[in-house]
């Protein structure tokens, strides 16, 4: 499993294309969750392509079941915030070698420098029913914030029904060219240094806005 704190993340070379942030709440398609709204809105954000794919994406699921976005562009500031609580949380479990911290905290919230969210690039999110309701994904988005990491691997064991859901989202969001962060099952990215990686693109399109 490649984690975002693999030095062969951060030398994958950046080709910014210039494309900008848009709004998710303007494709009718996709529903957009406030629980991590920020005060400039920026949760609500992703860069444009990235958009064009979850509309595509959404447009590609069975009838009644509609993609649910958590959180897509996050700033730079607040990504760092999150990386160094979490490392402190490890801390307080005993870790305090620097490079095993890195190494662990990236399961769950990446390095500032190759950061996704940081860059517009990726999308937290989930499925929900024609109710409205969550599916049963077999564990919460971030469950890593509620000591249920044991759920959060989109491979973890979970019930059947749980499976056919986390299958249902894997696959339309691979046909739409996005990649999964292996340790986050409602983590999704398009067009950043991990995505370049993962699919041997020469280089990635977005960095950090």
């Amino acid at each position: 499993m490649i984690l975002l704190s693999d030095p062969r993340v951060l030398r994958v070379p950046v080709v910014e294309c210039g494309e900008p942030l848009a709004e998710v709440g303007t494709v009718p398609r996709l529903l957009l969750d406030p629980r991590e709204r920020d005060a400039e809105g920026a949760y609500g954000r992703v860069r444009m392509g990235v958009l064009h794919r979850l509309r595509s994406a959404a447009a590609d699921l069975p009838g009644g079941v509609r993609l649910l976005i958590i959180e897509g562009h996050r700033a730079t500031g607040e990504q760092a915030r999150r990386f160094s609580l979490y490392e402190e949380r490890l801390r307080s479990q005993g870790i305090s070698d620097p490079v095993e911290l890195r190494r662990q905290a990236s399961a769950f919230v990446s390095p500032v420098d190759v950061a996704p969210h940081c860059a517009g690039a990726a999308v937290d999110l989930t499925l929900v029913g024609v109710d409205g309701r969550e599916l049963d994904m077999g564990g919460p988005v971030n469950g890593h914030r509620s000591g249920q990491e044991h759920t959060c691997p989109i491979n973890a064991p979970v019930s059947p029904a749980a499976r056919t859901n986390r299958d249902l989202l894997a696959d339309t969001m691979t046909a739409a060219g996005f990649v999964n962060y292996p340790t986050e099952w409602w983590h999704w990215s398009f067009g950043d240094r991990y995505w370049a990686l993962l699919t041997g693109a020469k280089n990635a399109v977005y960095g950090p806005v």
